[in-house]
């Protein structure tokens, strides 16, 4: 099969052939149709994670495509489905962090002395085919396509995770701080689950696009945001903690900030606000991947229209211009790879 192969690290992706793996116990294997280019499998390529262990190294978490083999006792998936994978595959079940049963999320997988990570320490979705543990896919709606399903089962999973996470009221507000993968889909979510909404960006050629997306305010930082009444929910979405501590500034009292992104060189800070914050009765909260339930909420949401991925195709052929132009910044919003 082919695949799109990182040599080592800083090194151009390559299209290579490779053997096409095969379906063990519990597995499916998977003849991929879209995979999603997440902001960490750039971070990984790049050194900035821990570069995949993987060999060769292919890497990918956000992968759609038909189930073309089930491996041996393998029942809940069947030849013919059509289904998404998730970054964390299985976990080792068997250390403090899994002696308590938890459930397939990212908490456990990045907890887990020893989880199964797809395109981390086993293969990714950027290859023509994928080995991955069926417990850790879920169906997709009929009529999704695969190329709108990919970026759902990452960027969406997260946005949505951090909105469940932040467990807003009716009568709440939600802001979205950071327009970009992850910050469009929430946007939506937001929306279309009844909340006023704000968006928060500094990327004034971002304003008009926030509204069309659901947004009813949007607003450069946090202090415009207290102007503007303040949100009583801050969905982090973008990748700056420092732009994180800012928006603290319009937090409502009782109010949530949800981290549901990583900054790989920044720190979020309560510092001077502190005595603020606690007499505000104000919390922070940690969001990634919270349960495959999520995911499937997720997924309906957008085949019901309700949620559209702002998305820019690239065939296999081209990776590395993908990869390129989404380490430039310039994809709105989401680069999916077909193969």
């Amino acid at each position: 099969m082919k695949a799109a192969v990182i040599p080592e690290v800083n090194a151009p992706w390559e299209i290579r052939e490779v053997a096409t793996p095969r379906p063990g116990p519990g597995q499916v294997l998977l003849k991929v149709h879209a995979c999603g280019l997440c902001h960490n499998d750039l971070w990984t390529a790049q050194g900035v994670f821990p570069f995949p262990s993987c060999d060769p190294a292919i890497t990918g978490h956000e992968a759609a495509g038909e189930v073309v083999e089930v491996g041996p006792g393998t029942t809940s998936r069947q030849v013919g489905d059509r289904v998404g994978t998730t970054w964390v595959q299985a976990t080792c079940g068997r250390c403090s962090s899994c002696r308590g049963n938890p459930p397939l999320t990212g908490s456990s997988g990045m907890t887990c002395a020893a989880p199964v990570m797809t395109g981390l320490n086993v293969q990714g979705g950027h290859a023509e085919y994928l080995c991955v543990a069926a417990a850790s896919t879920v169906l997709l709606p009929d009529g999704l396509d695969y190329v709108t399903a990919a970026p759902v089962l990452c960027a969406g999973y997260t946005a949505w995770s951090a909105l469940r996470a932040s467990e807003p009221q009716p009568h709440e507000r939600i802001a979205v701080l950071g327009i970009g993968g992850l910050g469009h889909m929430a946007l939506q979510y937001a929306r279309a689950s009844g909340f006023e909404t704000v968006a928060l960006t500094r990327s004034p050629d971002k304003h008009a696009l926030a509204a069309k997306l659901g947004a009813d305010l949007v607003v450069r930082d946090g202090e415009e945001l207290r102007e503007a009444g303040g949100a009583d929910v801050v969905l982090v979405t973008g990748t700056s903690y420092e732009a994180a501590t800012d928006a603290l500034r319009g937090l409502r009292v009782g109010g949530r900030v949800v981290l549901a992104t990583i900054d790989p060189v920044g720190s979020f800070r309560i510092g001077p606000n502190a005595p603020t914050f606690w007499a505000r009765g104000q919390r922070v909260l940690g969001a990634s991947h919270d349960g495959l339930g999520y995911l499937t909420e997720a997924l309906d949401l957008v085949a019901r229209g309700d949620v559209t991925p702002m998305t820019e195709v690239f065939p296999m052929e081209r990776i590395t211009d993908a990869v390129d132009k989404a380490a430039r910044g310039e994809v709105r919003f989401r680069a999916v790879v077909t193969y």
